[in-house]
């Protein structure tokens, strides 16, 4: 993965310049073969690429320690709260409450076990130097909340970072996943990742009392803030665009996506879709979506033109061989430099890789069907016009051998072995023991099994391009007596043929089914008039080699989905009433 440096298009003129008339023969000589000019990489080269040696300054095994001291601040800064409320809404509540997240005054300490450490942040201040807020949307109904720290201006800095995000990562067994992730990105080059730090915190509750001392609060993962600053730090941009996909399937939203100055402009809604990290003026953003649903322009123009192929493919490819699932519509930022009209995915929150084992172990079925493989980004707008484009699936096919070839057994087991060493420790001892997912044993089980997913995921990525495409069932609409249900047509790469079997009956699992349609050439069931009560549809895809595939709807249950149904009722009326708890 890691490639000799291109030789720089300059050092050829200023050659030419000299009079030069040996550059063949050097080149024979130094680098044992001639070099093509149309290998070389000039400073005009679309792609982008991380600093590496931001990634050596620290040693990835160490710990900090951080004390955090919090108090009642003021109305004006909007700290006036406790740390008991901080700690007792999820962002859902303050959603419900129509109000900003409650913020609590801190003083952000470093040092380690053993106390504070001259020159670190917070050393000889008494003083509050930051604000503390929960951070995370669906994490915040955790017990155990992840915070965001907002260093003051003219406060300090903490290795060059304002911002510190500490994610506790509680429905991670093994309370390292995300860093793991962000370490195995710094082997790619191909990818920009982020600067992870294990941390151990401590927290001193004031707005208690004077008499309050620092109580242990356990293992975090501080992960660097995507923001200006990081973008500097990174070698990007930082003046910018940037924005969190909070739940964007890139269509062109209208009605939210639009312009500062466009009277429909509600800031709010437009950071449900994409949180605005960056410059404002979203006039770049809004030509983008109008090109990728435009579907008169071939998407390899679009990918030309408005993207980077190879940023595209190589960050597909490492979710898909690390099975980070959650990143159809989130959990990943899209940057653009300033004056450029190109846009970049990078990459966020992966903590949701490697996770088969340990669902196994606990039952969970969550993480398969379309889920494994490329079926899992087909209901994304740009990642599905990119998909079915031929150049782009050998440019995805060629990421993910290299990546194949990178992320080795030996290489994600040695960080495995190594901070689960370092953490089990903490995480089966005081706080975190609490609300560990598994048991000891089981930890050790699901570290020795995490490396052979690598190769689990490349087998379902190869398997997944042999399938139809998932697809989403229609409500079933009442017609003559009876009721007509629809569904979209799934897709085939080589252009086979495909049937629909369609089941319905009054359980999930689907036994003693009310009934069943097979070898259906055209997306449609019909049947007859039912009793009012829940019932349950599930419809398949299978292609003329055998494959098949389910719908993208599912029916949740605690501990995972039932991939390919969909849920509804009828009322006394014989009305269709649609579960929409069924995908939460």
């Amino acid at each position: 993965m890691k490639r000799v440096l291109s030789v720089v298009l300059t050092i050829v003129f200023i050659i030419s310049l000299c009079g030069c008339n040996g550059f063949d023969q050097a080149a024979d000589t130094n680098l044992g073969t001639k070099v093509d000019l149309q290998d070389i990489e000039t400073s005009t080269d679309i792609h982008i690429r991380d600093k590496n040696l931001l990634y050596s300054q620290y040693d990835n095994t160490e710990i900090v320690t951080m004390y955090l001291t919090v108090s009642t601040g003021n109305e004006g800064e909007g700290t006036n709260h406790t740390w008991e409320e901080i700690n007792t809404y999820s962002a859902y509540d303050y959603d419900e409450m129509g109000v900003e997240r409650y913020k609590v005054a801190g003083l952000l300490q470093v040092g380690n076990e053993d106390g504070l450490i001259p020159g670190e942040l917070g050393y000889g201040q008494i003083a509050p130097n930051c604000t503390v807020q929960i951070r995370g949307q669906s994490s915040s109904r955790n017990p155990q909340k992840n915070y965001k720290i907002a260093i003051k201006d003219n406060k300090g800095d903490w290795r060059g970072q304002t911002t510190i995000a500490l994610n506790k990562h509680q429905g991670d067994g093994l309370r390292f996943r995300n860093k793991l992730a962000f370490d195995l990105l710094s082997h790619i080059d191909e990818l920009m990742g982020l600067r992870t730090t294990f941390v151990r915190l401590y927290v001193k509750d004031t707005t208690k009392g004077d008499n309050a001392k620092f109580e242990d609060y356990g293992i975090y993962t501080q992960v660097e803030q995507l923001n200006k600053t990081a973008l500097k730090a990174h070698g990007l941009d930082n003046r910018g665009h940037l924005y969190k996909v909070n739940f964007c399937e890139f269509y062109r939203y209208e009605d939210t996506i639009v312009l500062k100055d466009d009277p429909r402009y509600d800031l709010k809604k437009f950071e449900e879709i994409l949180e605005v990290k960056g410059d404002d003026d979203h006039t770049k953003l809004i030509n983008m979506l109008e090109a990728v649903n435009d579907y008169s322009i071939p998407i390899e123009k679009i990918i030309e033109e408005k993207f980077d192929m190879e940023n595209i493919a190589y960050w597909m490819a490492f979710n898909l061989m690390v099975g980070n699932i959650d990143t159809q519509s989130r959990n990943f930022y899209i940057y653009s430099p300033q004056n450029v009209d190109r846009w970049y995915i990078l990459p966020w929150d992966i903590d949701g890789m490697l996770r088969r084992t340990e669902y196994k172990l606990v039952g969970r079925t969550d993480y398969e069907e379309w889920e494994s493989g490329i079926s899992n980004y087909w209901g994304n707008v740009l990642f599905q016009r990119c998909l079915k484009s031929e150049e782009f699936r050998k440019a995805l096919d060629l990421a993910v051998e290299d990546i194949k070839q990178t992320l080795t057994p030996e290489l994600v087991n040695s960080y495995a072995q190594k901070y689960a060493k370092l953490l089990k420790p903490y995480i089966y001892s005081a706080r975190d023991l609490t609300y560990a997912p598994l048991t000891k044993a089981e930890y050790d089980k699901v570290v020795k099994g995490i490396n052979a997913e690598i190769t689990d995921n490349y087998n379902r990525y190869k398997a997944s391009l042999k399938k139809p495409m998932p697809f989403y069932i229609g409500t079933p609409q009442t017609k003559n007596g009876g009721y007509v249900v629809e569904w979209e047509s799934s897709f085939d790469f080589k252009g086979e043929d495909i049937t629909y079997t369609f089941e319905l009956s009054k359980n999930y699992n689907f036994k003693n089914s009310i009934v069943k349609q097979k070898e259906l050439a055209i997306p449609t069931a019909k049947f007859g008039k039912l009793p009012a009560g829940q019932y349950f549809m599930r419809v398949t895809a299978t292609n003329e080699s055998g494959q098949k595939q389910y719908a993208f709807d599912y029916y949740r249950l605690d501990l995972g989905k039932i991939y390919g149904t969909k849920c509804f009722y009828v009322d006394r009326n014989g009305k269709i009433v649609e579960d929409v708890y069924a995908e939460d």
